[in-house]
């Protein structure tokens, strides 16, 4: 018996995706200003896919990019260029995400060499996490669709995608598109443990695409096609998940003492906001190029609860949002 196959544009998905929100109970939609032009760059650099963003304690801007080739560029709080870091790496192949622990070191997840490279403030090189795979036998071919997964070994990534800490220093990693797992790490970059694999259960992921962590050590799980985020404990015992926000792409957790929970998803080009019991505080943005639209938002990372930055794919750049909740939002 033949089956029939039908693929959706992603006009049609995102005219689905906006049918089915209209369905959804009642959000409140939060008001937002964006501030233009961010980004001051020289005249010979350009951004190319901007697949991560993050800020360190200083405010400075941090933006991983997919261009000629993947590049980490940092920026102070007013946009100004201040310098690349890691040129022609051996580590860069394609970005991911960009994070900065509390001690300034930035950690760059690089999706295409299946490394996850800690900076020190300063730039050096300080750890590096997984593997890159040999040149001389060139880069792993993917699964095709339907295929089994290759078995996840130990110390090794396939396809990583984001990277976390809780309050003692332990790095969690999500692992990724291919192993559907966390990775954990203690703080010397020992390897302890990993939980999950790929199904649709407690505990299980299909493409954990991000990854938070709040001030008590929790561990939030963006699992994107599943359409959920799942919560555990640091040592990865489930706790429980969140839904009714669509795909999670990109979350990130407002600095304490009163922390919130942004998601985006992307096709839709929403991104909401959540209270750690996963209650949807308000919603906000779609999809498009004007500034204030989203283009496939690809990581975010919150100032305070009403100050965002969006690493975008679609349109090359970043966006600082400033947030107008009122009062409960």
């Amino acid at each position: 018996m033949k089956h029939l196959v039908v693929k959706l544009s992603p006009i049609l998905l995102t005219l689905l995706a906006a049918a089915a929100f209209a369905q959804q109970p009642s959000i409140p939609e939060i008001q937002f200003d964006t501030v233009p032009n961010l980004l001051k760059l020289p005249a010979d650099i350009y951004l190319g896919e901007a697949a991560g963003v993050a800020l360190n304690s200083k405010g400075h801007i941090f933006v991983y990019t997919r261009s000629g080739h993947t590049r980490l560029f940092e920026f102070d709080r007013d946009g100004k260029f201040l310098r690349e870091i890691g040129k022609d790496l051996y580590g860069f192949d394609f970005a991911h995400t960009v994070r900065v622990d509390k001690d300034d070191n930035i950690w760059c997840v690089d999706e295409g060499s299946n490394m996850v490279i800690k900076f020190n403030p300063e730039g050096r090189v300080l750890m590096l996490l997984g593997r890159k795979w040999e040149l001389v036998e060139g880069r792993p071919e993917q699964p095709h669709p339907g295929a089994p997964i290759p078995p996840a070994r130990p110390g090794l990534f396939n396809r990583p995608t984001d990277v976390a800490w809780d309050p003692e220093g332990a790095i969690f990693i999500s692992d990724g598109y291919n192993n559907s797992r966390v990775a954990k790490f203690d703080k010397d970059g020992n390897w302890i443990k990993t939980w999950g694999q790929r199904g649709k259960g407690p505990g299980e992921f299909n493409i954990p695409h991000t990854i938070a962590t709040d001030a008590k050590g929790n561990v939030y799980v963006g699992d994107r096609t599943n359409n959920r985020i799942q919560v555990f404990d640091p040592d990865g015992n489930y706790l429980k998940e969140f839904t009714g926000f669509g795909a999670p792409w990109a979350i990130c957790i407002s600095p304490p003492p009163n922390q919130f929970l942004f998601t985006s998803d992307s096709v839709p080009g929403r991104i909401y906001k959540l209270d750690l019991n996963g209650k949807i505080l308000g919603v906000f943005g779609k999809a498009g190029k004007q500034p204030g639209q989203f283009g496939w938002v690809h990581e975010m990372t919150a100032a305070s609860e009403n100050e965002l930055y969006v690493a975008e794919l679609l349109n090359w750049r970043v966006q600082k949002l400033i947030l107008h909740p009122r009062k409960g939002e």
